[in-house]
């Protein structure tokens, strides 16, 4: 699935012996410095101001967005999207001769070249166990019998991906009943709470001197134990109760047993022939969709318009960058055929670098995206993507899309990124993956505040969702001051220049978190030895 991201962030510190820092403002704290603040950020500052002393000027960069859309009208977003030059918006013909029509913006995948797109998708893990049911588990026993006679092996898989779907079934069943529970417990209490409190902005000094005289007004206090203080503080509580209310009664709907694991969903009608792996030309010119939260923040942490006193700031560090949104990933399991072909538009339109949140466990078509990867490292394209949010090792539990073929490396410009905190005492974020070999460094990844969609709003997100575009932000700012290094040469400068931590050394390939500052200055270094100019 996954958009790798953790909406109410559950992700606790744990302290050890603890580090020094200096306080820092939290919508901003990723962009800090460890030397000045003890504080695991990219140090965009420093960064900046090493390449004003240096005057190195910024060539426009474009940056892929591979994902659920992105809000190309937000505030903080509009002008640092890209625009295809060649295509004329709403004509209905392919002025470029790319192969796509209307791609004004970028492109999607996941709709029909009508303009019905589509939002809800199965898990993989479903897709599968459907298609292996169809030949073991049908009402004619005789030909169930001959198949896995023919095919044990297939067979002991099946046997597992059942026993697995099973258990995901049942799991999604007792959430939906708990967070039915949940919402019947605290929903008159919430309500009561919003006729009350009217249009105050909540804070910990009014919670505390509040005396609740309703019992169910009592029971529904909880949730702000729940919530984290920026999901109230400084709102109201009609503004509270939507938030909460909403991801509740979602809960207690159970979107896990409606889509990710309906069997009978009908999905993808009209969009591509799933039969042919080969199908390149399909889907439409919305690459905002019907819900592109996800890609809309992960397209602020990148390139979020710098120095207009609203919002956020992308990692990049200016205003040199063009987002390029591809939808590629449902409310579900990103198709292994979308992700490929995402990658084939994107590198073809001009892209140097793409960000990847997303990922799944299973991958049928894995060739197809390794073909991409291949692809996109021979036409000189940096891929960045989301390590995972299972707390796994993936060099153990393999999290697709992987970079590893028989466990060799594909590509030699794809980077793997786990998330880390503001806490030095305790860096790696509890959801995010690791692995020795697989995954590469690690970027600001918890509590990271940037663009949202609705009416230009923001918001803090949690997950290696956002330490990879943290990460590629970094990338993008280096390589636009630098244009004449390699994808290659980006994702080693990336890599050699992290600040490292013992936390991290066994769980990474590099141990360290990235640094835009140190990236930069290696770049200028690189310049010098190859007398580039």
């Amino acid at each position: 699935m996954r958009k790798l991201f953790i909406a109410l962030g559950f992700a606790f510190t744990l302290g050890f012996a603890q580090a020094q820092t200096t306080e820092v403002p939290k919508e901003k704290w990723y962009h800090a410095g460890i030397e000045q603040t003890g504080v695991y950020g990219v140090n965009t500052d420093q960064a900046l101001q090493f390449l004003k002393d240096k005057k190195r000027k910024a060539n426009t960069i474009i940056v892929g967005v591979l994902d659920s859309g992105v809000e190309n009208f937000h505030e903080d977003l509009k002008a640092n999207m890209w625009s295809n030059p060649k295509e004329i918006p709403g004509n209905g013909i392919d002025d470029d001769k790319n192969g796509y029509i209307d791609d004004v913006h970028g492109w999607s995948f996941l709709g029909t070249a009508k303009g019905i797109n589509y939002n809800d998708d199965t898990t993989e893990l479903t897709r599968i166990y459907k298609a292996l049911s169809g030949k073991y588990a049908t009402y004619d026993q005789k030909k169930n019998q001959d198949a896995i006679t023919k095919n044990p092996t297939e067979y002991a898989e099946f046997q597992k991906i059942e026993k697995e779907y099973l258990s995901a079934v049942g799991k999604a069943k007792y959430n939906q009943q708990v967070a039915q529970s949940k919402l019947n417990a605290v929903e008159g209490g919430i309500n009561k709470m919003v006729l009350e409190f009217g249009e105050t902005k909540l804070s910990k000094d009014i919670l505390k001197n509040y005396q609740p005289t309703d019992s169910q007004i009592l029971e529904a206090l909880w949730i702000f134990g729940e919530l984290k203080e920026e999901q109230w503080v400084g709102k109201t509580m009609k503004e509270v109760s939507n938030t909460y209310l909403g991801s509740a009664r979602r809960a207690a709907k159970g979107d896990a047993l409606s889509s990710h694991l309906n069997l009978d969903l009908v999905d993808r009608k009209n969009v591509d022939n799933p039969a042919d792996k080969t199908e390149r030309f399909y889907g439409n010119g919305d690459s905002n969709g019907p819900e592109s939260s996800h890609g809309t923040h992960v397209a602020g942490i990148i390139g979020a318009v710098r120095g207009n006193n609203i919002g956020s700031e992308g990692t990049i560090g200016g205003n040199n960058v063009k987002i390029m949104s591809v939808r590629t990933v449902p409310n579900g399991d990103e198709r292994d055929k979308d992700v490929a072909n995402a990658i084939y538009y994107a590198v073809d339109n001009g892209a140097k670098i793409l960000n990847m949140s997303f990922g799944k466990p299973y991958s049928p078509d894995a060739n197809l995206v390794w073909d991409a990867f291949k692809y996109a490292s021979d036409k000189g394209v940096l891929i960045v993507k989301a390590a995972g949010n299972s707390n796994e090792d993936i060099d153990v539990h393999v999290h697709y899309p992987t970079n590893f073929k028989n466990n060799q490396p594909v590509s030699k410009s794809v980077l793997t990124v786990g998330a880390s905190t503001k806490d030095p005492n305790a860096l790696k974020a509890r959801f995010s993956n690791y692995g020795k070999k697989s995954v590469d460094v690690f970027g600001p990844g918890q509590e990271i505040y940037a663009t949202y969609p609705g009416v230009d709003q923001y918001r803090f997100l949690n997950g290696t969702s956002m330490a990879s575009p943290a990460v590629a932000g970094v990338a993008a700012l280096v390589w636009s001051h630098y244009p004449k290094l390699t994808a290659e040469d980006i994702r080693t400068i990336l890599m050699e220049t992290v600040n490292k931590n013992d936390q991290l050394k066994d769980i990474s390939v590099t141990g360290g978190v990235v640094d835009s500052y140190k990236a930069v200055q290696k770049a200028e270094e690189i310049y010098k030895q190859r007398k580039l100019k």
